[in-house]
């Protein structure tokens, strides 16, 4: 009798674990692959493919403040690999301690690879476009194109680089600097126990967090964060309510009045939230995203 009772609970279990998986593929929630040939599938750039070299140097350019006119700032400064892939700011900081102007936080850029556009407007189109932005914008990095060409080709270690990883013949542009820098961020994914769930292990989540997945699904936030991303898509911001920090900077989202949603990948690591980091807390974030988007009003 007592190993029937078991059986019957381990059937259970196994039926309501399968059951939520078939429920949040339904709802658009998409799994890093496991298989690296599939992820690389997901995450290569055909008119640029990755390669341990052009990797290796678009780290060293990640990391490298020399090609902001301070010599101080590099793309990690705001994006920073050790803190969620961001800087932990309500609005980035840049040259001469500028805060931006529209009051915009850094986004992570862990992940990154798998939102449809970049930058909270959206007007950049994927991780090459997008690295080519922040070195030349006046707040941010504030050099040029010609200094920061000169800077890199003045350094025989990077022109090396350069040439392993493009050819000797290789031309060093802006253009190819951010496309390395670009190459690198690509690879950047960071996949976690919610992937081997969706990919097949039953035993990857808890029970409160299979629950959490669950009611995430209900309460309809799977709508805006879904994908493999859990976000990177553009969408209206207050559909239902106005947000309650909206006059907090003057960002009203793209041409017509759309936002990037935020990747909820590694969410607790890349407080404060939303595009000008007013809300401290996901639990606030929550409550908040509930009443603006959902018309809902979730329990604390």
């Amino acid at each position: 009798m007592i190993k029937k009772v078991i059986l019957a609970m381990t059937t259970t279990s196994v039926l309501f674990a399968s059951g939520l998986t078939t429920e949040a593929k339904n709802a658009g929630l998409v799994a890093i692959p496991a298989d690296k040939a599939e992820l690389m599938k997901l995450i290569d750039d055909k008119r640029n493919p990755i390669t341990k070299e052009k990797t290796e140097l678009g780290k060293m350019l990640y990391f490298e403040p020399r090609l902001s006119k301070s010599g101080l700032i590099s793309c990690n400064t705001c994006h920073n690999l050790a803190t969620g892939g961001d800087d932990g700011l309500a609005a980035a900081v840049g040259h001469k301690w500028t805060s931006n102007p529209h009051h915009l936080g850094s986004p992570t850029v862990y992940n990154a690879v798998f939102f449809d556009t970049q930058f909270w407007d959206g007007r950049a189109a994927d991780l090459e476009e997008q690295a080519a932005g922040p070195i030349l914008a006046a707040p941010e990095m504030a050099n040029t194109e010609e200094n920061v060409v000169a800077v890199v080709t003045s350094m025989p270690e990077y022109v090396q680089r350069f040439q392993k990883a493009y050819g000797r013949d290789v031309k060093i542009t802006y253009k190819k600097i951010a496309d390395t820098i670009g190459n690198f961020e690509r690879t950047l994914v960071t996949p976690s126990a919610y992937d081997d769930y969706l990919n097949g292990n039953e035993n990857a989540l808890s029970k409160a967090e299979k629950a959490g997945m669950k009611k995430f699904i209900e309460v309809g936030c799977a709508t805006c964060h879904t994908g493999i991303a859990l976000g990177g898509s553009m969408n209206m911001l207050g559909v239902t309510a106005k947000y309650k920090y909206a006059n907090v900077g003057d960002f009203k989202g793209d041409a017509n009045g759309m936002v990037k949603v935020p990747t909820l990948r590694n969410i607790t690591q890349t407080a404060p939230y939303f595009h000008n980091g007013q809300v401290a807390t996901l639990k606030e974030a929550i409550v908040e995203m509930g009443r603006i988007q959902l018309g809902t009003a979730i329990s604390r």
